[in-house]
C-alpha cells in the first residue's frame, strides 16, 4: 500500500466557499483526513497570498491552545486580519456566541468571507446542541472517508471496500495493521469522543449495540429488539442511534413516501457507513474473510450506496423503495432539479433483474417519466440490460452523477 495523502475533491470547494461566506464549517467524523486536509489548505492559501498573513490555526484537543480561548472576544478581535482556524470546535461552545458577534462586527467594516474555518466530528444537529447557531453566518461542507472516485492508482476497489476510506486504514501496509487501526479506531471512539458529546453511555454497551448495527447491515431498523437485545428501553436505544448518525458513523435510509397510492414501508435501513469499521466490528480480517461471511452482500451495497450519495453530492436526498407488493430497488436519489435516479446493486458479475425491480420502476415511472436506471455491479465494463437500464461499474456510476 501507499503511505502518501490521498488528494480530496472537497479541498476546491473549500477554497471557493471560503471566498463567498464569513465562515465555513468542515464536518467529519474523527480520523477522516480533516486536520491533513487543513494543512493542504493552508500551504495552497500561502503559495497564492504570500502578501497576506497566514491563517491561525487552533487544535481544541490542545489545553494550550484551548486556554487561548479563555477569553475568546480578545483573542478573535485581535486576529481579525487573517483566516482562524478552529479544530475540534465542539470542545470550546463558549466561542458560537462569540464568532457570531465578531463576524457581524468584520461585516460592518466591509469584510465578506472568509473569517472562520470550523471543524468538527459530528453532525450539523449535534454541533448546533454545543452552542449558538450562525445561520445565514455559516456554510457547512462535509469530508467522508476516501471514496472511489478519489483512490489512487495503487489501491484497487476491493481493498477500499475491505479496509474502509478512513486513510490510515486504507493506506497501512498491511491487512493486519489496517484491522488493528480501526480497532482502535472504534476503542477511541467509545472510550472517549463519545463522552465529548455529553454522553454518559456505558463503552461496553455502545459497543455491543455498534456490533448488533454491523450484523444487520442494511436491515430495517427495528429500535424494539435493538432495545430487547441490549436490556434497554425503547427511548434509550433510540437515542443510541441518534448519537452515531449524529457522529456520522451510521446512516439512515429513509424509504422514499411520495407514492401516496402504494403501501410502502415506513421503516429506514440503518447501515453502518465505513465498510471497513463493518468489517472491523465483524472480526473480517481480510478479502477472504469477506467474501464467506454472510454480510458479505448487505456490506457490498452500504459500500455502493455511500459512494453514490458522495458522488452525487450535497441537496441531493437518498432514498430506498419498497412496497407491500414487492417493489423493491436498493437506493433512489431525488435531485434538486426533481429528477430521479433508480440504482439497482448487484454483486454478481452476471446481474439479473428481478420482477420487484421491474415493479418499483412502474411505480415511479408514473411521477417521473424520464427516470433514470441503473444497476451496479463488481465488473469492469457497461451494457445495457434493457433499453433504459444500464448496468455499470461503480466507478462509471460515481462519474455519472457527479457530471
Amino acid at each position: 500500500m501507499i503511505a502518501s495523502p490521498v488528494p480530496r475533491q472537497v479541498l476546491s470547494q473549500l477554497l471557493q466557499r471560503l471566498q463567498e461566506v464569513p465562515a465555513v464549517a468542515l464536518l467529519g467524523a474523527r480520523q477522516v483526513g480533516k486536520t491533513t486536509l487543513i494543512f493542504d489548505l493552508m500551504k495552497r492559501l500561502a503559495a497564492a497570498r504570500p502578501d497576506q498573513k497566514p491563517p491561525v490555526y487552533l487544535d481544541l484537543q490542545s489545553e494550550r491552545d484551548r486556554a487561548k480561548l479563555a477569553q475568546p472576544e480578545l483573542y478573535l478581535a485581535d486576529h481579525q486580519d487573517r483566516l482562524v482556524i478552529l479544530d475540534e470546535v465542539h470542545l470550546a461552545p463558549n466561542v458560537f456566541a462569540t464568532l457570531r458577534g465578531q463576524i457581524d462586527q468584520m461585516r460592518r467594516q466591509g469584510r465578506r468571507a472568509g473569517m472562520y474555518l470550523l471543524l468538527g466530528s459530528a453532525s450539523i444537529d449535534l454541533l448546533k446542541q454545543s452552542g449558538e447557531t450562525l445561520a445565514g453566518r455559516i456554510s457547512y461542507l462535509h469530508l467522508d472517508p476516501i471514496n472511489a472516485a478519489e483512490l489512487p492508482q495503487a489501491i484497487g476497489l476491493d481493498a477500499l471496500w475491505q479496509r474502509g476510506g478512513f486513510p490510515d486504514s486504507l493506506l497501512a501496509a498491511t491487512d493486519s495493521l489496517s484491522l488493528r487501526w480501526r480497532h482502535d479506531f472504534i476503542n477511541t471512539y467509545l472510550q472517549r469522543d463519545v463522552a465529548q458529546f455529553g454522553s454518559r453511555i456505558s463503552p461496553q454497551v455502545l459497543r455491543r449495540y455498534w456490533g448488533m448495527l454491523a450484523h444487520q447491515q442494511g436491515g430495517l431498523l427495528n429500535t424494539a429488539q435493538l432495545a430487547r437485545n441490549l436490556g434497554v428501553d425503547n427511548k434509550t436505544a433510540a437515542s443510541y442511534l441518534d448519537l452515531m448518525e449524529g457522529l456520522l458513523l451510521v446512516r439512515r435510509l429513509q424509504p422514499w413516501h411520495h407514492n401516496a397510492g402504494k403501501r410502502l414501508t415506513k421503516s429506514a435501513k440503518v447501515y453502518v457507513r465505513d465498510s471497513g469499521i463493518c468489517h472491523a466490528l465483524l472480526d473480517i480480517a481480510d478479502k477472504e474473510m469477506l467474501l464467506g461471511h454472510p454480510v458479505v452482500g448487505a456490506s457490498w451495497e452500504g459500500f455502493v450506496i455511500e459512494n453514490s450519495i458522495a458522488a452525487a453530492g450535497s441537496g441531493v436526498l437518498p432514498y430506498f423503495y419498497r412496497s407491500a407488493g414487492g417493489a423493491e430497488v436498493d437506493l433512489l436519489l431525488l435531485w434538486p432539479s426533481g429528477k430521479l435516479s433508480m440504482i439497482e446493486i448487484k454483486r454478481s458479475l452476471s446481474p439479473k433483474l428481478e420482477r420487484g425491480f421491474y415493479s418499483a420502476a412502474e411505480d415511479l415511472k408514473a411521477q417521473h417519466p424520464n427516470l433514470q436506471q441503473w444497476v451496479v455491479y463488481p465488473g469492469r465494463d457497461s451494457y445495457r440490460l434493457q433499453e433504459d437500464v444500464m448496468a455499470v461499474p461503480l466507478e462509471q456510476l460515481m462519474a455519472q452523477l457527479q457530471s
